[in-house]
């Protein structure tokens, strides 16, 4: 009877166990909740706490076979913040197949942010002495402790969503010029700050801007001497700082020096919206507008710098994985605090550069600078993966890269997200070289599976990016192929929209076959120079760049060159390329030391309007458009203008005029934008690399002094006369004359031509009267350069006495500057404006 009961028994079991396997069978879905535990099934009713424990879940249903092999499992992430303490990782065992693929998503109806934060509680009213807070600030600075779990202060700090500046030495976006860099002693001269007691500052830091990038430095010693103060910094950042050659601080008497702030400094802490990280006192302060309630404020210290891992390895990759809805938020970078931040191109950190002593490498015969890099910290980052789709997602608030689509993903998307206030790339994608790869080496791995290809970037829009790490981009793609980049919406950047290609050479590498299509760029080139909308690297057979609009550059207000801003630019080794139909607001293109096979066609204002509408966000994904940032209107937007190059002989010297005529007919520039005067010979035109034309000429006259002027600082056009630009051809008269020594007179001379329309609209009124079709006035230092455009066919010395006529006030305005004008060193006595003639060869 025994041996019968057990038997009926194990019977049952078997059968209750198969009908459990089936139930299970049929699990789809996996349910998380702010409010839910992680000892709990998972299930809606009960469901899990933490978003990796799901992803646990779901990996062990797999391993199984729970799942239902026919449909997508699901992790819906109810309403609320997951705040993290370490990423997610996605790994090759949490793979989907093709019809049962992993969605990690937002619950129907609910809004989900997962967050790399943690939040500061608690705030009071500081009411101690503070030694060395700002008196503007006393009274008015709230405090808090640190949460538990940041060691190294707080970097990034965002207060009701909006991110608080780090308290600086400087107000808005003002920046100071350095006075010097020393590179042997690696010390830099600043002016003296105007704050007391720096020398006594912890955790001081100098950020710099140096021609189409950023360092920030942390500061070892101040020393204040007189009107000025030295820097001294730690390494290894020092070093990589002073040895590397490009991109390198600027020294230039024409359009100024680097420009720095200092930051970290409670001195500094003297504006609203500024805060500063006391790590040793475990305090933070900060300075709240007036419409601040410090007791009802959210506030949130940037904590983890990854959300997301999804690391495959290349003989498992991760397959098969979606992520859908999600707002990922409030990442850290904190290789600043550590190391400190000396950047290559596109943000990428070096840790190793120098000049060569010898010039020339096995790649290249000309190439002096040796760097390498590593990767930047991306708030999702995917390696090594296949069919991985990130659809409708927000990134914001990171202090770095958005999402990285590091090393061998393939056949993945990232469509529809928004990428908003992110620190450095919004969105990065194959490698720029390996950390142990010199960056001017092609990349052509053995183990192709290296290589990320055929990725869909499509209906993203990219705003308010790269605003920590300016030199970083809207989208950069390295070295990879079969990329397809469409339909994406990029604004508010402080360097380049999108940028395609790495390494510097015209070697034919793994790069090839990717298309930059029907993308929309605007309102870029923040901050930073030598730059573009969409920019290219090295050879890349059967890439197209296509149907793209580009348009709004910012004038930024510390260019080294202010000129050297363009709409395409296709840089080193950039080869068998197609590059048309591209609407841009003129032909302000760069083609550097391209390779053979790039085709340019019909590219610039007159592109079909078709192609102009249709560029940007698609109709169904146009919503996105409500969280692009607007205009800054604290920056002016550039319009391509034509520059004045000077050159300067020696008395009784001239020019070889073949020479000449060469490097003008490489430049592109007509012999009839040629004037001169006396032993100054003026080039006059749009030109497309002001930089490049200098070089040609230094080299072939070494003995001349060349000038240029970027200073446009007045401009008068026939729309002051109520129409628009008369059609037809003109004629240029130019003339030059100095500015008195006084610099007070120098200052009242600029203010008068800056309010010359609003105080004195008769002078307006007097150049309409003459048929003036256009007036620009440069200055380099004390010389200035005026150029009258009147049409072709009309005679100057008739056309000037209408300025006056019936106008007397225009009588009255061109005697009070004499008072501020007088002739060049070499003028005859008793002339102030000098005019040019046109160049004879």
């Amino acid at each position: 009877m025994k041996n019968s009961t057990g038997k009926i028994f194990l019977v049952f079991c078997c059968t209750f166990i198969v009908l459990c396997s089936n139930c299970f069978g049929q699990i789809s879905e996996v349910w998380v909740s702010p409010t839910g535990s992680d000892s709990n099934t998972g299930t809606k009713e009960q469901p899990l706490a933490s978003p990796s424990m799901a992803v646990r879940k779901v990996r062990e249903l797999r391993r199984l076979q729970q799942t239902d092999p026919s449909k997508s499992v699901h992790i819906y992430l109810s309403s609320g913040r997951y705040f993290l303490e370490e990423p997610i990782h996605i790994r090759p065992e949490d793979s989907g197949i093709l019809n049962n693929p992993t969605i990690l998503e937002v619950a129907p109806h609910s809004q989900v942010s997962i967050s790399g934060g943690k939040a500061i509680v608690n705030w009071k009213l500081l009411k101690e002495n503070l030694p060395f807070l700002p008196q503007k600030a006393k009274g008015k600075i709230w405090v808090a402790d640190l949460p538990e779990g940041i060691s190294l202060g707080i970097r990034q700090l965002w207060v009701n969503g909006k991110k608080a500046t780090r308290a600086k030495n400087t107000a808005g976006i003002e920046m100071q010029r350095i006075l010097s860099w020393n590179k042997k002693e690696q010390t830099c001269w600043i002016p003296a700050p105007k704050e007391v007691n720096l020398e006594q500052a912890k955790g001081l830091e100098f950020f710099i801007h140096q021609w189409w990038e950023v360092a920030q430095l942390r500061v070892k010693r101040i020393e204040v001497k007189g009107d000025s103060a030295k820097l001294t910094f730690f390494q290894p950042e020092s070093r990589i700082q002073s040895e590397h050659p490009w991109p390198a601080p600027w020294i230039s008497k024409e359009t100024g020096n680097s420009a720095f702030y200092l930051c970290n400094a409670l001195q500094f802490l003297d504006e609203a919206g500024e805060y500063y990280c006391d790590p040793v006192a475990q305090k933070v302060y900060y300075f709240p507008f007036s419409n601040e309630n410090m007791l009802q404020t959210e506030a949130i210290a940037s904590h983890l710098e990854t959300l997301v891992r999804i690391e495959g390895t290349p003989e498992k990759p991760v397959q098969h994985f979606h992520i859908q809805n999600i707002n990922f938020e409030h990442t850290a970078y904190w290789r600043p605090a550590t190391n400190g931040h000396v950047a290559h191109q596109t943000g990428m950190p070096m840790t190793d550069a120098y000049k060569l002593k010898i010039a020339g490498t096995p790649e290249k015969q000309t190439l002096e600078n040796q760097a390498w890099i590593i990767r930047p910290t991306a708030a999702v980052s995917i390696n090594h993966s296949q069919n991985i789709h990130i659809k409708d997602c927000l990134f914001t608030h990171t202090a770095s890269t958005g999402l990285d689509l590091y090393k061998g993903v393939n056949q993945s998307s990232v469509t529809g997200n928004v990428f908003k206030d992110i620190g450095g790339n919004g969105i990065l994608v194959g490698n720029f070289s390996d950390e142990a790869t010199e960056i001017h080496l092609p990349y052509n791995p053995t183990d192709l599976r290296e290589v990320s290809h055929h990725i869909q970037i499509s209906n993203n829009l990219i705003t308010d990016a790269t605003n920590e790490d300016w030199g970083s981009v809207g989208i950069g793609v390295g070295f990879a192929h079969d990329i397809q980049i469409t339909h994406n919406d990029i604004s508010n950047v402080h360097y380049s929209g999108i940028s395609v290609g790495w390494g510097w050479t015209r070697h034919i590498t793994v790069l090839k076959n990717n298309l930059v299509k029907a993308n929309k760029i605007r309102l870029y080139g923040k901050n930073m120079y030598d730059v573009a909308g969409i920019y290219t690297l090295s050879a890349q057979p059967n890439t197209q760049i296509i149907e793209n609009v580009i348009d709004s550059i910012y004038r930024a207000p510390y260019a080294h060159i202010p000129s050297h801003w363009f709409y395409l630019y296709t840089d080193e080794g950039s080869s068998f390329m197609t590059i048309r139909d591209n609407w841009t607001a003129s032909t302000k293109y760069l083609q550097n030391a391209n390779g053979p096979a790039n085709t340019w066609e019909n590219n610039g204002p007159s592109v079909a309007d078709s192609i102009y509408q249709k560029a940007g966000l698609e109709p169904q994904y146009q919503s996105h458009l409500r969280f692009a940032n607007p205009y800054d209107a604290r920056y002016a937007i550039n319009i391509e203008k034509p520059v004045i190059v000077e050159l300067v002989t020696a008395q009784g010297k001239t020019l070889d005029k073949e020479k000449l005529k060469v490097i003008l007919g490489k430049s592109k520039i007509s012999t009839s934008s040629v004037y001169q005067w006396q032993n100054h010979t003026v080039i006059f035109d749009k030109v497309q690399d002001v930089y490049l034309l200098q070089d040609r000429l230094k080299n072939a006259f070494p003995e001349v002094k060349i000038k240029t002027y970027h200073d446009l600082f007045y401009e008068f056009n026939r729309e002051k006369c109520g129409e628009k630009k008369k059609e037809g051809a003109w004629k240029h008269i130019l003339l030059t004359a100095n500015l008195v020594a006084d610099p007070n007179k120098q200052k009242a001379y600029l203010d008068a031509h800056a309010t010359q329309f609003e105080k004195w609209p008769e002078v307006s009124k007097g150049f309409c009267n003459a048929d003036f079709q256009q007036l620009l006035l440069f200055r380099n230092g004390r010389q200035l350069m005026l150029v009258i455009s009147i049409p072709a066919e009309a005679d100057f010395e008739k056309l000037n006495p209408r300025t006056t006529l019936n106008n007397p006030r225009v009588n009255d305005w061109n005697k009070a500057m004499k008072d501020y004008q007088e002739g060049l060193e070499d003028s005859p006595k008793g002339n102030t404006w000098e005019f040019f003639k046109s160049f004879e060869f």
